[in-house]
């Protein structure tokens, strides 16, 4: 699993980015994790929604679109639960709640992830 950061209009918003490409990790994601430290996120791509089965903690989840632009925000989802992007989600970040300062992110604009 490859580790990026998650940059908009030359600030860094993640220092640190789990990519999960393959299906075997989109599959784990999260599962049996404790949780994540601030400044972390997992990365799912493609993935245009996510589940909470069996995880320990809650999450907050960022939708993005083909053009990496915000295209919904769905906030602490507890364990046990299900979201949904829509129908224009392509890719999804995954952080635990709370350790995300959302007003930093301007939804209008895309976001690069780079190494």
């Amino acid at each position: 699993m490859k580790t990026l950061q998650m940059h908009q209009r030359g600030v860094i918003l993640l220092v640190t980015v789990l990519v999960a490409e393959r299906l075997s990790e989109r599959m784990r994601g999260l599962l049996g994790r404790d949780g994540l430290p601030d400044g972390t996120g997992m990365l799912l791509n493609p993935c245009g929604s996510v589940h909470t089965l069996g995880m320990r903690f809650s999450i907050d989840v960022v939708y993005f679109d083909a053009a990496w632009r915000v295209v919904h925000i769905a906030r602490d989802v507890r364990p046990w639960r299900m979201s949904m992007g829509g129908w224009r989600a392509r890719a999804t970040l995954e952080i635990q709640t709370g350790s995300f300062d959302f007003a930093r992110l301007d939804r209008r604009l895309p976001v690069c992830f780079t190494s």
